[in-house]
């Protein structure tokens, strides 16, 4: 499609752009906490009531990475905008999708201020991650409606899938965010907490920690049901198979992931790829729910 307007094909370009970039976010923001460098610029937007900029010392370059790094998903998610009102025709879903992106970047700037404001407050910290989920899922969205829209609306389903199995998609997806949110709730009481002196969620980590495994496992349960039931069904397996095993490839790893670096200390390492796991698991079974049948 292009009539003298932007292709689907090159929006698609620009659409994955802007969710390379909130990934690498997402994970960039998670060394600062991990490096300890979440004071290292102690005011906001300013690094420090002398300087806007500041890299004079390792956790000030760290943050002020991540904070300058933020430029480039804003200019990444207002490409998307500005892309989408270029398609000839125009696709409205497309465009109010994109302003999505544009509002959760804006909602992030905020509330990395409030982090920084409150001292790293856990629950600021949390709602900071929790909504980079949003935005991420934003993005995957976003890029599922392009494609839809280069193959012609609907990709043409191999059959549909049985009501259980739609609602086990639905146990998945639900338990994987549970999962999600109850990491966080881990990371608001463990030992990272992105400076020695920042508060501490009050709860017990032992506790936090086996609820989060609880979830992470009816996550894994659901999924391994989920495939036992199509296995045989051709129409069913062609439909989901493949993204099925993606998510129980990164379902695995990151539990694996997950109990390594529990019984060995939680390194920054380990946290860190488990991070960026969280958000691989998460995409995932987003795109196992958005297969449409």
């Amino acid at each position: 499609m292009r009539a003298n307007g932007l292709s689907l094909k090159s929006y698609l370009r620009v659409t994955q752009a802007a969710f390379v970039a909130l990934y690498v976010i997402i994970v960039s923001g998670s060394l600062v906490r991990l490096t300890g460098s979440g004071l290292g610029c102690v005011d906001w937007p300013a690094c420090n009531s002398s300087k806007f900029v500041d890299v004079s010392s390792t956790h000030a370059a760290i943050e002020q990475i991540n904070r300058l790094f933020t430029g480039v998903v804003t200019i990444a998610v207002m490409a998307a905008v500005g892309m989408s009102l270029l398609l000839k025709p125009r696709i409205r879903n497309l465009t109010l999708l994109s302003w999505g992106l544009v509002a959760g970047v804006l909602a992030q700037i905020v509330i990395g201020g409030v982090v920084v404001l409150t001292g790293l407050n856990p629950y600021s910290n949390m709602l900071h991650f929790l909504v980079s989920i949003v935005l991420i899922t934003n993005a995957v969205v976003l890029n599922h409606r392009v494609r839809a829209a280069i193959d012609g609306s609907r990709r043409p389903a191999a059959g549909g899938l049985g009501a259980i199995n739609a609602r086990l998609r639905w146990v998945l997806l639900i338990s994987c965010g549970m999962a999600i949110i109850l990491g966080t709730v881990v990371t608001g009481a463990g030992p990272h907490a992105g400076d020695e002196n920042a508060i501490r969620l009050g709860i017990d980590i032992g506790w936090s920690v086996r609820l989060h495994s609880a979830s992470v496992w009816l996550c894994l349960l659901s999924a391994l049901l989920l495939a036992y039931r199509v296995r045989n069904n051709g129409k069913e397996w062609q439909l989901i198979g493949h993204a099925l095993q993606v998510f129980l490839f990164w379902c695995l790893f990151q539990g694996a992931l997950g109990y390594l670096q529990y019984f060995s200390g939680v390194p920054v390492p380990l946290v860190a790829l488990h991070v960026a796991g969280s958000v691989a698991v998460w995409i995932s079974a987003l795109r196992l729910q958005l297969i449409e049948g």
